[in-house]
């Protein structure tokens, strides 16, 4: 400025450059600024992001997401092809979601194992599943999680549980399951729509995991099929958190505080779940008070409360419980479903399922006679022997696993071995779904349903992947410690129906994925199950 000039400011605040300026501002001029700003913001995303999603100014990476949920994973997959298995997303501005989505095994196994304490679940996590599972080990980290890991492990490996839990699975599958296909198959054909398998499956699920985890039968499967209010409020309360992984937290929190659309429902769903978890408590509670001790139970709730060494409190034991059940109840039925569904699609899988099944039989002493190969009961060891099954359960979960992405909060800023550099609070997910339709990681028939791929030494034995690899039962120290309880469920369910039924999968049905924490059909399973004749069978 000239010495001789009158001194004015030369900077002004925006706030006081728009009160000077407002009348010759015109609406025409702030709509070519804010294009401008769009377009300017869009090619640099472009140029410095040239192989992921586009990132869209204020919106992120939502409208680039198909605007169907049953092309989501197929569009991640491809994304994630295309970036070459690592790419940044970030949610809508004031969301807070940003992080990267990855397929990369070496990634994986640096999050999940390498450096797994500073990828917990974390804050975003663990106030969403908070007001249904507490401090359950589902949604705990740090040492609260190592505590209940080793009580989960302790228990959940010992032979007694293991006896429990077969003991179990073999009541449901044949006083119960096995009825209720039996009533549907055996209905006159004019009065036999098809039966929602995924619906029969959940019930099965649910009635065994609440076995397990508290000693109770909560009576979903029976013929009937009645509506539970216990199982149809834990449904409920399972989808409705779910959404808050889907609608920004200046969304959901407020409708949370004002009990307002779904988070009023999720609120009477958690209640009434609770509600039944901690009469379950007390009243098992009140039985060791009254008895002095539970030796006629091996459930998770009743071995936990005799334990001498810890006081554990009545909150503690629901929490743990209900988070049990949230694991074990979708996962196995939705696994199940995908299977059943592929083996319709693919009769030479069947027939060598069938076929193992028979020899296996066969093996008995004294032999089994043809007019009692209906009434089998699998032995676990029988179970174990049935090594195609598992190689073709493992395909199903390597193509629709039960849980398709996992998610980690990162606590330090860190460079994974790729060279993605990550900073405080981004999140890490791994797409397992499409880690199995990556041609580097599994072939050119990465998409085929192959069971063969898991099998070596002429199908007597199972080929051991890398977990990073196969997450399906997630990896490292978290990896799924019920995955052995699962196979056995599985390859229980799955022999004993198909060794009596051909199930047949309604015509012009189309499974998709539906966008939740687990992978559900979308429109359940309609099918009708022809009974076989074992005489008759080519085997």
């Amino acid at each position: 400025q000239h010495p001789t000039m009158t001194a004015s400011p030369l900077i002004y605040s925006a706030m006081e450059w728009l009160q000077s300026h407002a009348h010759h501002v015109s609406l025409w001029d702030v709509t070519i600024a804010f294009l401008g700003y769009i377009i300017s913001s869009c090619i640099v995303e472009r140029l410095t992001n040239k192989n992921g999603p586009m990132l869209w100014p204020v919106l992120g990476i939502i409208p680039s997401i198909p605007f169907s949920q049953d092309e989501i994973y197929d569009w991640v997959t491809r994304a994630l092809a295309k970036a070459g298995g690592t790419f940044w997303y970030r949610g809508v501005a004031f969301g807070g979601a940003r992080g990267i989505i990855t397929v990369d095994p070496a990634n994986v196994e640096h999050v999940v194992r390498t450096r797994f304490g500073n990828y917990p679940k974390g804050k975003y996590y663990r106030e969403r599943f908070r007001d249904l599972l507490g401090d359950g080990i589902f949604n705990a980290d740090d040492a609260e999680w190592k505590e209940q890991r080793r009580l989960a492990t302790s228990e959940m490996h010992s032979s007694r549980f293991e006896r429990h839990s077969y003991d179990t699975m073999r009541e449901l599958v044949h006083q119960k399951l096995l009825m209720v296909l039996e009533a549907r198959a055996a209905a006159p054909r004019d009065d036999k729509p098809p039966l929602d398998l995924q619906d029969v499956l959940l019930r099965f699920t649910f009635d065994n995991i609440c076995n397990a985890a508290f000693g109770v039968d909560p009576g979903c499967l029976t013929v009937d099929l009645p509506e539970v209010l216990f199982a149809r409020a834990f449904e409920e309360a399972t989808e409705f958190t779910l959404l808050r992984f889907l609608v920004p937290p200046f969304v959901w929190k407020p409708m949370r505080i004002l009990s307002l659309g779904h988070e009023r429902r999720l609120k009477e769903a958690v209640r009434i779940v609770h509600k039944f978890a901690d009469k379950t408590v007390l009243d098992r509670r009140t039985e060791l008070t009254k008895l002095g001790r539970l030796s006629d139970r091996s459930d998770l709730l009743s071995r936990l409360m005799e334990d001498k060494n810890h006081n554990f409190s009545n909150k503690f034991l629901r929490d743990f419980c209900i988070s049990f059940i949230l694991a074990g109840r979708d996962t196995s039925s939705v696994a199940l479903v995908w299977f059943f569904w592929l083996i319709d699609k693919h009769s030479d899988v069947e027939a060598k399922v069938l076929s193992e099944i028979h020899q296996i039989i066969l093996r008995r002493c004294p032999p089994v006679g043809r007019d009692a190969h209906q009434d089998v009961v699998f032995t676990p060891e029988e179970l174990t022997d049935m090594v195609y099954l598992q190689a073709a359960l493992s395909e199903s979960l390597r193509l629709y696993p039960s849980v398709p992405m996992e998610m980690k909060e990162v606590q330090e800023d860190d460079v994974l071995p790729d060279g993605t550099e990550l900073k405080r609070d981004d999140r890490v997910m791994y797409c397992i779904f499409s880690m199995a339709r990556m041609e580097a990681l599994w072939g050119r028939d990465c998409e085929e349903f192959r069971p063969e791929r898991w099998l070596r030494d002429h199908g007597r034995r199972m080929v051991n992947e890398s977990q990073f690899k196969y997450a399906v039962f997630n990896a490292g120290p978290r990896l799924c410690v019920g995955k052995k309880f699962a196979f056995m469920q599985m390859k229980m369910v799955a022999a004993s129906v198909l060794w009596r039924y051909s199930v047949v999968v309604a015509k012009g049905h189309r499974a998709v994925p539906k966008v939740t924490t687990t992978l559900y059909m979308k429109y359940g399973l309609p099918v009708t199950l022809r009974p076989r004749v074992v005489a008759a069978r080519k085997l």
